[in-house]
């Protein structure tokens, strides 16, 4: 087990304004319309203060090169494969144009474990945003890094052959595709060059993926966007997801939300019914 304390609390700070080509961006690639007043919907703090990792530091995945440089806030796990797994956000107010946005990133934990897979290594950030000083979203991201899988071993997620899909067991369903020109609008938008979401060949022949990999974020935007088509535009509180298995570009993805008491359980589920992310949203005014 390798010894990360020297990484435990290290910071980092980033500032970026909500202007309004950013905006246009942000809703022209969503396919959203330009919301009453300007309040911006939740969600879009994924495309602000993003990573500005010169293009000569970055690794063959595309992500930047892993570093023990003491400003570096990523430590350099010596596991290749990356992933985000998850997150949980607060809302505290919504993010509206001409809003100047700070990001205090922190390092909170670094824990090794051994899966069915091999090694795995979880990185926890804290991130802490504010808009014009005062206080908006707070985020704990987690995200997994993981051994290489061998050139040979088969493309995963299997295709699906089968439609299982049960729409009766939610109170709404958005069905789409995720198209490649999606991925690739999300991955300018985030600044997000890691290469699965836009080089197929690397995703299929390196990563061992059937396909471009849809965002962890994009889907959540797209969950968070269907719970406010439910309970309306900047409603929600709290929202977590959790990442089970890559959706892949082109594949059907159902959407869906249901009201369990206070609470929404949201899914995004493959053809066949199987679970892709998970995750839940509280209500709440702000």
């Amino acid at each position: 087990m390798s010894d990360w304390s020297d990484w435990i609390g290290r910071e980092q700070r980033s500032a970026d304004r909500l202007d309004e080509a950013l905006a246009a961006r942000w809703l022209a690639t969503l396919d959203l319309g330009a919301p009453d007043g300007a309040d911006m919907p939740q969600g879009i703090h994924f495309a602000l203060c993003t990573p500005q990792a010169p293009t000569a530091m970055l690794g063959e995945d595309g992500h930047p090169a892993r570093s023990d440089d003491p400003a570096s806030l990523y430590p350099p796990i010596d596991l290749p494969r990356r992933m985000w797994a998850g997150s949980e956000i607060t809302f505290l107010r919504p993010l509206a144009l001409g809003d100047r946005i700070d990001k205090l990133s922190r390092v909170t934990s670094i824990e090794e474990k051994e899966g069915r897979s091999g090694r795995l290594a979880f990185l926890k950030l804290e991130h802490s945003i504010s808009a014009n000083t005062e206080a908006a979203i707070r985020e704990t991201q987690t995200l997994v890094y993981r051994d290489a899988s061998p050139s040979d071993s088969p493309l995963v997620p299997p295709e699906v052959t089968d439609s299982l899909f049960d729409p009766a067991a939610w109170d709404r369903v958005r069905t789409l595709a995720p198209s490649e020109a999606l991925l690739f609008r999300f991955s300018a938008l985030t600044f997000n060059t890691h290469r699965i979401h836009y080089d197929a060949p690397y995703a299929r022949e390196v990563e061992r993926y059937r396909g471009l990999v849809v965002h962890g974020p994009l889907i959540s935007t797209l969950l968070l966007q269907l719970a406010a088509d439910l309970v309306g535009p900047n409603a929600l509180r709290s929202f977590a997801f959790t990442a089970r298995s890559p959706a892949i570009a082109g594949d059907t993805l159902h959407l869906a939300v249901r009201q369990e008491g206070d609470t929404l359980d949201l899914a995004a589920l493959n053809d066949a019914g199987e679970l892709l992310t998970t995750a839940s949203a509280t209500p709440g005014g702000m």
